[in-house]
């Protein structure tokens, strides 16, 4: 019941506190929302570089290696090739798990 009646009492001092103190209420309110549109905006153009920063293809990661930098056509052949290596040498395991598996399986 206290803090009822403690509510009351402080709207009607808070609608007499806006009547007796119009113009300086408005004084305040104007300074107030170039004071808000300024702190929004800055929160907003931080949100903004946090998503541009998080889309972008290749992000840095603490501890992470150097991004590699081909320089030479031939460089680049060079990596083609042993990409393709080690695509060749993943398939060939493959098949030996799945061939061990079966032979598992026919053993039992």
């Amino acid at each position: 019941m206290a803090v009822f009646v403690g509510g009351i009492i402080a709207l009607v001092l808070g609608i007499i506190g806006l009547v007796v103190w119009w113009g300086p209420f408005l004084n305040l309110l104007a300074g107030g929302i170039p004071l808000a549109l300024i702190m929004g905006g800055v929160l907003a153009a931080y949100l903004g570089y946090d998503e541009v920063k998080e889309s972008m293809p290749f992000k840095r990661e603490e501890g992470a290696a150097e991004p590699l930098i081909v320089s030479s056509p031939d460089e680049a052949e060079k990596y083609r090739e042993e990409a393709e290596r080690l695509k060749q040498e993943v398939e060939r395991l493959k098949k030996e798990v799945e061939e061990k598996e079966e032979e598992e399986k026919e053993e039992e």
